[in-house]
């Protein structure tokens, strides 16, 4: 069985010039991710994009496959904090607006840079990045529930820790093949009408 490349960096960047250098190098390998694919994303080619030496770019990555999880990484991290705020904002709101709002921002949070989600969308499980995303799942679960433990009033009697998965696999699903599908979904009428049409399954769902 082939030996997996690594993924983890060789060292964190502590000072402002070495995090210049491993931003530069991320970027660059989401640059040429989507525009070369990740077979032409070699380490050369990525320095080269980067502008530092391939030396440079060993002192940090053992691998491309070790920046290309970091280039996931930071992806879903711009994600998360989207979401994490928007959980903020409708803590207090009725299911219905909340739902709304949440589908809303998932649609966004997923078009941040869809080209880019496309193709990290084929590599998480090719280079093993599948549990950061997991995790990820995981804390959105958790903020879901909490939200439906939080107003179960407005909600039939159903088990929040099932009615947390059916809706957060629900709107990630839409949210995320939306992206897949290219930009015919993309179109401002299209994304409203999926809101609405979202919105209203969920709610349907919950009460």
């Amino acid at each position: 069985m082939a030996r997996k490349p690594p993924t983890n960096p060789r060292k964190n960047a502590s000072q402002a010039r070495s995090r210049a250098t491993v931003d530069a190098l991320v970027e660059a390998t989401a640059r040429i991710l989507v525009r070369e694919g990740f077979e032409k994303a070699s380490t050369n080619r990525i320095a080269e994009i980067a502008g530092v030496s391939v030396g440079s770019l060993y002192q940090y990555f053992p691998s491309k496959e070790a920046l290309v999880a970091a280039v996931i990484e930071r992806h879903n991290d711009e994600i998360m904090t989207i979401v994490r705020a928007a959980f903020i904002e409708v803590a207090d709101m009725p299911i219905e607006k909340a739902v709304r709002r949440l589908v809303t921002v998932a649609i966004e949070a997923h078009h941040i840079d869809p080209d880019l989600h496309r193709i990290l969308a084929e590599q998480i499980p090719r280079i093993g990045q599948l549990r950061d995303v997991e995790a990820s799942n995981r804390e959105v679960h958790t903020l879901v529930r909490a939200y439906l433990e939080r107003h179960r009033k407005q909600m039939r009697r159903i088990d929040p820790d099932l009615a947390a998965f059916v809706c957060v696999s629900a709107i990630e699903s839409v949210a995320h093949n939306t992206v897949l599908s290219g930009a015919e979904m993309l179109s401002e009428k299209m994304v409203r009408t999926l809101v609405d049409e979202t919105t209203r399954m969920v709610v349907r769902y919950l009460r």
